[in-house]
């Protein structure tokens, strides 16, 4: 908790001496490049989970959502337990006339429908784009119904099967819409796997992507997870009193999924428990890391049963359709990113891939690092970021202006994707994608 409070007040005391410099230089005459940034919220951890609020955010029009369903491996029989999510499902809004397509891919855990991809694709929509949202890989209808494996977080495997899916979206429109040029981005953990599609892309060509722009990605995914499992250590009274606080959200959980009509776990439905709660400076951390145990949660029962691994659940046993997951639900939520990483995920591709490849190597092969050339080289790919992003360590944040230069926008505050809905950070994603707004 210590480690928490201290960054909360650096955050809070490099905000305020950006303030200050842009007052004082404000006041005695001097011009600056670009006007002060505006965004209200100086806490990264508030930010967070906050967002933007809506006085703040740049509204468009409601988009003509059509939600589909894919059906990507026709001869896969998904698990009984998991037999309702057979079919990949997503969503798209197309103009009437010739346009660019983007695809929109969400973040760790969150769905096609979630509410950042939602708001990416109304300012997209509304800038004259063809918009086609995904779920990140790592959500368990991805998982179950498009990953090739079912054991997701590889970063090139989790690129293959994207690009797949864009593939087959395409095939099944390409004679209705007419396309101009094609795009990508995402965020979060679809920022990383937007940089390895359009890497993907330079080799096959399908797509050729014309820009693709990455918003507040990892560096390194393993650091990036075990901050995020880090976050649970932060509960007050310590990780003795987990089933208190544990207790205190699933009651959140359970009287904001009461009065929703349509809410998924993730981050639409922190925002809820945040309002629901509103939690102190000392739990917004502990409530960001539980949300995300949620998805790790998830992605590890979900991976299991599609592999039969045995991580969670005994091998070869079978769920069905009723079935209670009892204690395999409780196994589960125990489970951080990490645990899934060394427990699963790398005895899994070491058997599968490389034997002789260790933890380390695995570690630096799941990053940017390991594209860092290209990052470099390509001219098409942007990237922007939050100074204060906690899902990066001290440093890592210098790796964007380094390899992307002038391809790099980084604000200083928003903390983890909280800015996105903000009117600066969308102008700025319509302008490096090649459609500057009008307002």
């Amino acid at each position: 908790m210590q480690n928490t409070v201290k960054k909360i007040i650096n955050l809070s005391l490099f905000t305020a001496g950006i303030i200050w410099l842009s007052a004082s230089w404000a006041s005695s005459g001097s011009t600056l490049d670009t006007p002060p940034y505006g965004y209200p919220i100086e806490d990264a951890f508030k930010a967070t989970v906050v967002g933007t609020p809506e006085r703040f955010q740049k509204t468009f029009p409601e988009i003509p959502v059509k939600r589909a369903r894919l059906k990507v491996f026709p001869d896969r029989k998904a698990p009984d337990f998991l037999w309702y999510e057979s079919d990949m499902r997503y969503s798209y809004a197309f103009q009437k006339k010739p346009a660019p397509l983007i695809f929109m891919i969400a973040g760790t855990g969150a769905s096609y429908s979630g509410g950042k991809n939602k708001a990416l694709g109304e300012a997209f929509y509304d800038a004259g784009y063809h918009v086609v949202s995904l779920s990140s890989p790592t959500l368990p209808n991805f998982m179950v119904s498009a990953s090739k494996t079912g054991v997701t977080g590889h970063t090139v495997h989790d690129a293959e099967d994207l690009y797949h899916v864009m593939e087959l979206i395409w095939d099944k429109f390409k004679k209705k819409i007419e396309v101009t040029d094609f795009y990508v981005t995402g965020y979060s953990l679809g920022g990383m796997n937007t940089a390895y599609v359009t890497w993907l892309d330079e080799q096959r060509k399908v797509f050729n992507f014309k820009r693709a722009l990455m918003i507040n990605p990892p560096l390194r995914l393993y650091n990036s997870i075990s901050m995020l499992d880090r976050m649970l250590e932060n509960i007050p009274g310590g990780v003795d009193n987990f089933p208190l606080f544990y207790g205190k959200m699933v009651n959140a959980f359970s009287s904001v999924y009461s009065r929703a009509d349509r809410l998924e776990f993730g981050e639409d439905f922190l925002f809820k428990v945040f309002q629901e709660l509103q939690p102190g400076d000392e739990e917004l951390a502990s409530l960001i890391g539980l949300s995300f145990r949620f998805s790790s949660a998830h992605l590890s029962l979900t991976a299991d049963m599609m592999t039969d691994y045995g991580f969670i659940k005994p091998k070869n046993v079978t769920l069905g359709r009723s079935s209670a997951l009892g204690d395999y639900s409780k196994v589960a939520f125990r489970v951080g990113f990490t645990d899934y990483f060394h427990n699963f995920f790398y005895p899994y591709y070491n058997a599968r891939l490389d034997k002789s490849i260790s933890r380390a190597e695995m570690i630096e092969r799941m990053s940017l690092e390991a594209i860092e050339d290209y990052l470099h080289t390509s001219d098409k790919i942007y990237v922007m970021h939050n100074r204060d992003d906690i899902i990066l360590e001290e440093g890592e944040i210098d790796f964007f202006p380094r390899v992307f230069g002038k391809r790099a926008k980084i604000y200083p505050r928003g903390g983890h994707c909280g800015n996105m809905a903000y009117p600066d950070n969308v102008r700025h994603m319509l302008t490096v994608l090649g459609s500057p707004p009008k307002w």
